[in-house]
């Protein structure tokens, strides 16, 4: 992050301190600690977001987000099409797309606010618990690979998907061994049933699952992930953790962004300053993500 928007977000966190102690008139004005606003989420990355909302709008009452999570290129759809204007997403909006918010005289605001991990998951009795990244490149490219029946992602249009198209190299999904459902919770149902199956899910839903799925979660276990030759973590086996995340030894990481398009100083101003000042990274911390800045910690020493 330059300096610049350091600087700004520093002061807007300022803000959301100070007038956290104060009452803000009333929902319906807009400003950047009042008003209402739909927020759009990548589906695989929603608990963590949910989390941050509703801490959000507890702390600041004159505020109403809606959130709506969907598939990562139904977000960016949305956005582009005006029925939103603030989302939370794996990537940055691209050059063309910036492009086209600029000649409507909208310039996005786009705040990095934490690293995620894209688990590899399968079921606690299956006795394989690793796998490489060039086995599921294998498994990508229609190929089998031992110990392991079928793969299965959240959606077809989703953010995880198109990691891992991008990874082999490949245009589409196999026609067989790979699959796409409908959500994260339909992955974990699977994986459930199918003791042979891995399943690709954002990290989030494992560390911090709805109260509907804590059972499905205890009965999944996260796998141990080898990268390829020549890159970091191609020593060993890593799981997503804090740690592996911070040392750039699990292979399967991406940026988490909070986007605003609303182009005047209003509520999604406050939102992102929220999730990069303390206490949105502290949530960070708790949900099993890297922070982009890591959380201060007093040391008191007694006598």
């Amino acid at each position: 992050m330059n300096k610049q928007l350091a600087v700004f977000l520093s002061l807007i966190s300022f803000i959301v301190v100070f007038v956290s102690c104060n009452d803000a008139p009333s929902k319906d004005k807009v400003g950047i600690l009042m008003g209402r606003a739909k927020v759009l989420v990548d589906e695989t990355i929603a608990p963590i977001v949910e989390d941050q909302l509703n801490v959000f709008q507890s702390s600041y009452t004159n505020t109403e987000l809606t959130m709506v999570s969907m598939p990562e290129n139904q977000v960016i759809n949305y956005l582009l099409r005006d029925s939103a204007q603030i989302a939370v997403t794996s990537r940055a909006l691209t050059e063309q797309e910036i492009e086209f918010f600029k000649k409507k005289k909208i310039y996005p605001k786009m705040v990095k606010f934490a690293t995620d991990a894209i688990a590899v998951i399968t079921h606690k009795n299956n006795t394989d618990s690793t796998i490489t990244v060039d086995e599921i490149v294998r498994l990508m490219k229609g190929n089998d690979i031992a110990g392991v029946r079928t793969m299965v992602f959240d959606n077809s249009n989703s953010s995880t998907v198109d990691y891992f198209r991008q990874l082999a190299g490949v245009e589409k999904l196999p026609e067989q061994g790979v699959y796409a459902m409908k959500t994260s919770a339909d992955i974990l149902r699977y994986v459930n049933e199918n003791p042979q199956s891995v399943g690709v899910i954002g990290v989030n839903w494992i560390v911090q699952p709805p109260n509907d799925l804590i059972d499905y979660v205890n009965n999944v276990k996260l796998m141990g992930v080898r990268n390829q030759k020549g890159k970091p973590g191609d020593d060993a086996y890593y799981k997503p953790t804090q740690t592996n995340l911070a040392l750039n030894l699990y292979p399967f990481t991406r940026t988490l962004y909070c986007i605003n398009v609303q182009g005047k100083k209003a509520v999604g101003m406050g939102f992102s300053a929220f999730l990069h000042g303390e206490r949105g990274q502290r949530l960070i911390l708790k949900a099993g993500l890297l922070p982009d800045s890591i959380p201060s910690r007093e040391i008191i020493i007694r006598k």
